[in-house]
């Protein structure tokens, strides 16, 4: 019996442990549509955020919580999802069958008007990307077909043909996928694909082709070749004839020349002959003018002198006149002149002077004085010793 209640009671409680667990997801489930928290858009992402089941706005990477009516946060990758789509067969214009292999980057919309318009419509494609590539895969296929059709076999594959074939898919491509705010970058066309028929054709095309082609240039070339002897020989006629004429022509010139320099020569001559006419006239007249003012300076030195002369004369007379005069006076008056030449010579001495008087017809000797020497004057013809004098200093006569 209590074995029978021990498993009761353990049914009990596992039974409630389920009940709760049943309604603790219950309720996480029906707050799930009104909060979330710490929900992270990352940098290749942009999040959508929801309110009330509609756009509340489109924000960029970051953490981002709300509170509210049946809120929600959705996220949009804006990353490149490449896709490469392959047609083994279109048809061109001109009935010929091609294949072909495009390639590109398909990007999503970041724009917030963008996503409002098309999210209720193309919310699928925005957020899974197999979705986006099946839609971009079947529109790509659509332009590859469209841009083959409008043109030829050789406008599809030739040369710069293939630029035009790209840019013709890119642009139907991006026209056809702007409607699902979608854009296609980087589509590139790798590769045309020729089944072995149409390579076995054009393989033969290209080879009558160039059959055609070399033929053609062999012609080209054997006319060429004759063109080009027949240019040659009048290439060596015109050059022979061209010899002769420059030849004369030289010739011709080399007189010209010949003539132009004894002209030159002649008129050099005649210009050096007349600069030294001229030279000779300007020497002459230089002489000239120099003899001319030589003769006018001889003359004003002339002029000057005898006026410097005759202003000499005058003043030799104006300072004679006053000699004249005296000479006069002296001469008519003895004792005047004896009293002047007294005068005269008591003018003549200094109060240091000395005067020694000795007989006429003597001369007086002086000694000076020195270390055991006193000086001696001799006025008689006798050698008197007499006491030492200061030394005197002889100024007059």
């Amino acid at each position: 019996m209590e074995s029978l209640t021990n498993r009761f009671g353990t049914i009990r409680r596992v039974g409630v442990w389920v009940v709760g667990i049943v309604i603790i997801l219950f309720a996480l489930s029906f707050l799930g549509n009104f909060a979330y928290f710490f929900e992270t858009v990352q940098e290749q992402e942009i999040g959508v955020r929801f309110r009330q089941g509609q756009i509340r706005e489109v924000v960029g990477p970051g953490v981002y919580s709300d509170i509210g009516l049946f809120v929600d946060i959705q996220r949009v990758s804006t990353q490149a999802i490449p896709f490469t789509v392959q047609d083994d067969e279109i048809i061109t214009q001109d009935k010929q069958r091609i294949g072909l292999i495009v390639s590109g980057d398909i990007f999503r919309p970041n724009d917030t008007i963008q996503i409002r318009d098309n999210w209720s419509r193309y919310r699928g494609i925005y957020l899974q990307d197999n979705l986006a590539l099946d839609r971009v895969s079947d529109l790509a296929r659509q332009a590859m077909k469209v841009c083959i059709g409008d043109r030829t076999f050789d406008e599809n594959i030739i040369g710069t043909a293939r630029d035009e074939l790209r840019a013709c898919v890119d642009s139907e491509l991006n026209d056809a996928v702007d409607a699902f705010g979608l854009s296609i970058e980087n589509l590139v066309v790798p590769e045309v694909i020729l089944s072995p028929e149409v390579q076995v054709a054009l393989d033969a095309i290209v080879q009558s082709r160039l059959a055609t082609e070399k033929a053609a240039q062999d012609e080209l070339r054997e006319r060429a070749q004759a063109q080009a002897e027949q240019a040659r020989q009048e290439g060596e006629i015109r050059v022979e004839q061209s010899r002769l004429q420059e030849q004369t022509r030289q010739q011709t010139l080399l007189a010209e020349l010949e003539q132009q320099r004894l002209g030159a020569q002649l008129a050099v001559i005649e210009a050096e002959r007349t600069n030294d006419l001229a030279q000779l006239e300007s020497e002459r007249q230089l002489i000239d003018s120099r003899k001319a003012n030589e003769l006018l300076a001889a003359e004003r030195d002339l002029a000057i002198n005898t006026a410097l002369a005759d202003a000499a004369e005058e003043q030799a007379r104006a300072d004679l006149a006053n000699q004249t005069v005296l000479a006069n006076l002296l001469a008519t008056n003895p004792d005047y002149l004896q009293l002047r030449v007294l005068q005269v010579n008591a003018d003549a001495l200094n109060p240091t002077d000395k005067v020694i008087f000795t007989p006429e017809g003597t001369t007086p000797t002086l000694v000076l004085p020195g270390p055991g020497i006193v000086p001696t004057v001799d006025t008689t013809g006798t050698q008197t010793s007499q006491p030492a004098e200061p030394p005197a200093t002889d100024s007059g006569n």
